[in-house]
């Protein structure tokens, strides 16, 4: 089978399996992306997620992750919304869940996708003897952002996020690499001009410049990839999404042509649409698992999850969500207790907290024992000295 014949083979399989764009790169199509990216670990941008750090000469490039690779075939399924996500800031009593993560985990129905995929590639293409592929979703060090506008997806926009102008900023990739050298595609120039509506949406203005995006500051990274206590600082400008931020996406121009082809999109489950705070603060750790199974949510955990329901519970500014981050004041782990404290130290008056605070005065661990100093209006200055 030619090279010419093999891509049009793969081609087709993945458009069986639902994908809606589709490019082939080759494996030294993103030249630059590596410095870029260690420039960005050098300034420490990547926050927590320190295996960004361990892989960086490997994410460098297709070939320093698979050395007999001779292509690789990007494919994108189109996820936008029936509307628009922000709608779900709007009542500060329920949580904001991203797009992506209110259905079934897209790693792996993406992944069970590639797998078919290639099943049934390899016989077809030669057999195992001439023809190897390998699958990737999202968590191994593959590029796939850069490989994606190299093989004609789309641009990585202002956001960092991939733009396609057929789908917006609403696609999840997915990539099969093969021995076999395909013919490229041509890649995917930049179409977002002077506009910028992604960086004036984010709400901890995360972006310290176009095209740069500084983790540390960024609610989905906050919220999903970070293990302690969420900054203060950082605290207010979070609302009430309590799984990731669509905002820098959901304000993209382009996305006016994502209605075309969403046949591909994920399903939402209803009860993660705008679930309620209280019966999200209610839950134990059976519950959590239960209520979030196949969830790509569940991976975060319950004690995570509930530091951000219960920052979210410190902004909503309704009283009647106290009894909720109260209870949790007794709760096992340290980051949910400080995080109740938190949100208790925004909904109370200066008696009623120092009341919760005498009765907790017990408490042994030292971050959560910050909390109350701080929330008591301690300076920060005096409570360093403390």
């Amino acid at each position: 089978m030619s090279p010419a014949a093999a891509k049009d083979l793969l081609v087709a399989l993945a458009r069986e399996e639902g994908f809606d764009a589709l490019g082939v790169a080759a494996p030294d199509s993103i030249p630059r992306a590596g410095a870029r990216l260690r420039q960005w670990i050098t300034e420490g941008a990547h926050g927590d997620m320190a295996w960004m750090a361990e892989t960086t000469e490997r994410r460098a490039a297709p070939a320093q992750l698979w050395p007999e690779v001779g292509s690789v075939l990007m494919l994108g399924l189109n996820y936008g919304p029936d509307e628009d996500p922000r709608a779900a800031l709007a009542d500060r009593t329920r949580g904001a869940i991203s797009v992506y993560a209110r259905g079934d985990d897209y790693h792996d129905l993406i992944k069970g996708k590639l797998k078919r995929i290639a099943s049934r590639f390899v016989p077809r293409a030669g057999g195992p003897e001439n023809v190897q592929v390998k699958v990737f979703v999202d968590t191994a060090p593959l590029m796939e952002k850069p490989l994606a506008e190299a093989a004609g997806l789309g641009w990585q926009g202002k956001h960092t996020n991939l733009v396609s102008r057929a789908r917006g900023s609403w696609l999840l990739l997915g990539a099969i690499a093969t021995t076999l050298a395909l013919p490229p595609d041509a890649p995917e120039r930049d179409h977002c001009g002077s506009c910028r509506a992604c960086l004036d949406a984010c709400p901890t203005q995360a972006f310290p410049a176009p095209y740069r995006i500084d983790a540390r500051r960024c609610v989905s990274y906050l919220t999903i990839e970070h293990q302690g206590p969420i900054p203060r600082e950082l605290r207010a400008g979070i609302g009430n999404r309590i799984y990731g931020c669509d905002d820098c996406l959901a304000a993209c121009p382009w996305n006016k042509f994502a209605a075309l082809g969403r046949e591909a999109r994920l399903a939402a489950r209803a009860e993660n649409r705008a679930p309620a705070l209280a019966e999200l603060a209610r839950l134990d750790d059976p519950s959590f698992r239960t209520r979030f199974a196949k969830s790509p949510i569940k991976r975060t955990g319950r004690v995570r999850f509930l530091r951000n329901v219960l920052v979210a519970i410190g902004n909503s500014g309704e009283p009647e969500l106290v009894p909720e981050a109260e209870r949790l004041l007794a709760d096992p782990h340290p980051l949910v207790r400080g995080a109740a404290v938190w949100a208790l130290s925004r909904l109370l008056d200066g008696p009623a907290l120092a009341r919760l605070k005498a009765a907790h005065a017990g408490e042994q661990d030292d971050e959560v024992r910050r909390e109350w100093r701080l929330g008591a209006g301690v300076p920060e200055a005096a409570e360093a000295r403390s």
